[in-house]
Formats: C-alpha cells, structure tokens, sequence
C-alpha cells in the first residue's frame, strides 16, 4: 500500500477559464435516491441495473443490506435534509432560489422534477449533484440523465440545465473531513494511550471502487492524471490535503503533537466492488487492506469515506458493518469519521458553487472567487470532450462541450 504521493500539477489540465455567470432561476439538487420501504428494494435495484441482464437471484445478494435496515435506504431522508439546509443558506444570503430535488433511481425522479420546474415558471436550472469526483458514474451518467429528463419531458427546447463543478478539494467538501480525522486520531490517542500514532496507526480513505478501465477514462483525455485517472488523482489529492490540514492545529492535547497528526500513514482504498470479478475494478479492497495492516503490526485504523457526501448505504453496511467487522476480528482498534452530510461548511460550499455560476444583475461581470485546495482545481466550469467517456457508448449529456 502506498503513502502520500505528489499529484500532477496544474499544467495537466489546460483550459480552465471559468463559465460566464448566468440568470439562473431555480437549483435542482440531483442525487442516486433509494428505496423506502421493503417492497420498493428489487425495483429500485433494476432501475439502478437496468440494461445489464442481472437477474433477480443476484440483485438479492445486495438487497439483503437494504432488508437489514427495513428496505429503507437514508439517501432520501438525507437530501431532504440538505435540501431544507440548502434553503436556509440561499435565505440567508438573501438569494430568491428555489431548491428542487430529483434522483437517477428512484422517486422523485429527475423527469419528474423537471416537470416541476417547468410548472413553476422556471427555465433556467443549475445542478448540484451529490458527487464530488470525476468518473463515469460520478459525473457523466449525471450529465446523461439531465439529458434524458429534459427528453422523456419534451422541454429540451424550453429549459436549460447546466451544473456546477466537480468540488472535491473545495474547502466546504474538504473541511469536514479535515475535523473528523483530526478528531477520530485524538479518540483513538486517547483510547489507547501507550499508541504511536505515526507507528501503530493507519488512516484509510475510502471510496466507491470502480473498473480500471472506467478510471483510466475519467476527466478530460487531454490531461495526465496518472495511471487511474481524473479519479485516482482527485482523491489522493484530497488525502493529502486532510492530512496536511488535519496536523495543522496546536490543541491535540497532552500526550500528541500537530506534527504527529499529520505523519500518520495513509492510503487510498475501495469498497463496494461489483460486477464480473474477472474485469479488473481499482483495489485494494479495504477490508483485504485492514487485514494486511493488521499483520503487519498496525493496531488501530481511521476509515474516512472522502468518496462519498452523505452516510448512505453503502457506508452503512460496507463500512460500519463489514469494514468495522474486519478491524474488530482483526483486533484493531478502529474509528469511522462522518461524511459532510449537512455539515455548515458543506452546505456553505455548495451555495459558494451556486454563486460562482450565478449572474445576479445585469452589472454582474466581476468574477466569483472559485476556491480550490489542490493544484487541480478549479476544475471545469463545463465538462470537456471525450471527458468521463460512457464504456458503453456515447449517449446526449448536459453541462459539457460535447453534449
């Protein structure tokens, strides 16, 4: 497993100029949805499959995670909840936006709340989607459904959807992570006072494995992002930062210093691997990387889910369960810091976004500060061509130069 790496920099990614801001007239808050109640979990699971063949016998093996919690997935309470948080920062910076909500998967259904928008007067919509980072599923699908919406509703040629940047080293995304990790380390340290930090312990960021092939693939072709793409760079260097950050206080309390926080080792891992086990899909798994550690003399662990922007199920249950599960039989101590959820920085951040694309008056030219924490971003205002390309062929997406 690898430690901190130097990520590429700047000049890898040519042509950045930000998007004139825009009249936009309403926010869709655009996420995966889930099921949300026991019969509802096979349909949502073919809609979430939909198009690969898989049959009812091996959908059922991941059911069985969604049963555990009565069929209810917490993705639909969760964006309720940064939907009403959202409102609030829009209110209190005297922004007159409202906040619509639609999901890839499941109800409310983008269609749905496009049809919404469109019945309330507006024309104008500007996304933001719960996720972070460049890939495939985590930015282009997003684009492809918007399309898809404003198709199945027939208002392609009276709305227009574009959508914020990809913000994983914005300082609303990274901030909460910065806090958890700092405060998971010191419970560890105080759990187990006789602990050295930068020997017995290991900090694991994790998130969502995807194949190889689709990271090679992910952000714009035109930039060298190294050997897992937009993808693997994006998050190591997000890492970085929270391991930097997370050292960079003076009150860690008896017994610890900044210093040390910030020379824990690391590395990146991945959980949730499906599909056909003979395509290669980025690793190590997590629960195979507890284990190594654990052999190697690594006696306490902080799981940090930085792919992910909400406790969903996939952290539910591959994470608090069966990563938790592996550390305990392997005799770890082990810590799981909360993802930003409805954090204040979180919900600032994504309002800053809304703001940098918002053109308020007919007198708004000066640009909007576009805070970045590592030397990719700002990334695109409009997604590139060929940028996240679908391995199963081109379809119509929104908010990009190829669309």
């Amino acid at each position: 497993m690898s430690t901190t790496t130097e990520g590429p920099g700047p000049h890898t990614l040519p042509d950045r100029d930000p998007q004139a801001p825009a009249p936009y007239d309403a926010i869709l808050l655009v996420s995966f949805g889930g099921p949300e109640g026991q019969d509802e979990v096979l349909p949502f699971l073919r809609n979430v499959t939909r198009g690969r063949g898989i049959p009812d016998e091996r959908l059922e093996e991941v059911a069985h995670h969604y049963r555990a919690f009565g069929g209810v997935s917490p993705i639909n309470d969760q964006n309720r909840e940064l939907k009403a948080a959202l409102e609030g920062e829009l209110a209190a910076r005297g922004l007159e936006l409202p906040v619509l909500w639609g999901n890839r998967n499941w109800d409310p259904y983008l269609a749905d709340a496009v049809r919404e928008a469109h019945a309330a007067g507006h024309r104008r919509l500007l996304a933001v989607v719960t996720s972070a980072y460049s890939s495939y599923s985590s930015c282009r699908q997003y684009r492809e459904d918007l399309a898809a919406a404003l198709d199945t509703t027939g208002l392609a040629g009276e709305m227009h959807i574009d959508k914020v940047r990809q913000y994983f080293d914005h300082p609303g995304f990274v901030t909460p992570f910065v806090e958890g990790v700092r405060e998971a380390l010191l419970r560890t340290r105080d759990a187990q006072p006789d602990l050295d930090l930068t020997r017995d312990a290991h900090v694991l960021f994790v998130t969502h494995s995807i194949p190889t092939a689709t990271a090679v693939q992910s952000g714009p072709p035109v930039a060298d992002l190294g050997p897992d793409g937009a993808y693997g760079a994006q998050h190591r260097a997000v890492a970085e930062i929270v391991m930097a950050s997370a050292g960079g206080v003076s009150d860690v309390g008896t017994g610890g210093s900044a210093a040390q926080l910030a020379a824990v080792p690391w590395s990146l891992v991945y959980q949730s691997r499906s599909g056909d086990p003979r395509t290669p899909w980025l690793e190590p798994d997590i629960n195979d990387a507890i284990t190594d550690l654990a052999e190697k003399g690594t006696k306490a662990v902080v799981i940090v889910p930085i792919g992910f922007v909400s406790d969903h199920m996939e952290v539910l249950w591959d994470l608090d369960e069966e990563a938790m599960t592996t550390a305990k039989d392997a005799g770890l101590h082990a810590e799981r810091v909360p993802t930003p959820g409805v954090h204040q920085a979180y919900v600032s951040g994504l309002i800053d976004l809304v703001q940098e694309r918002l053109a308020t008056g007919p007198d708004d030219t000066a640009p909007h500060p576009r805070p970045a924490l590592s030397p990719l971003g700002p990334w695109y205002d409009v997604c590139r061509p060929g940028c996240c390309a679908n391995p199963r062929g081109d379809k119509p997406a929104l908010a990009g130069l190829d669309a």
